[in-house]
């Protein structure tokens, strides 16, 4: 099980990001178009590196939903293999069957 501190901390990202999207998305339009003046496009820039740096969206970790673990996670299933491997075993996964032979 991860630390309850890391998971919040992913929470509170996802929760960041959601809210900055839209404002985000259009500075970066912006401060990409070629058209526009180099002074508009730089105030864009500037803009952008004042928003808090955990509502971009390469901050958010992919963690398992079961246990919180950040690694062998499958995007997909929205888990980790570890708890993917104990849900299948119990049955709880529609579908997974554990090999045996």
């Amino acid at each position: 099980m991860a630390k309850k501190s890391s998971i919040e901390k992913n929470k509170l990202r996802r929760k960041l990001v959601k809210k900055f999207a839209g404002r985000r998305e259009r500075l970066l339009a912006v401060a990409n178009d070629e058209s526009k003046s180099m002074e508009e496009r730089f105030d864009a820039r500037l803009k952008l590196a004042e928003l808090p740096r955990n509502s971009s969206p390469s901050r958010i970790r992919n963690r398992c939903e079961v246990s919180g673990r950040p690694r062998a996670y499958y995007r997909k299933l929205g888990m980790s293999r570890i708890a993917l491997r104990e849900l299948g075993s119990q049955g709880m996964i529609p579908g997974l069957v554990k090999s045996s032979w």
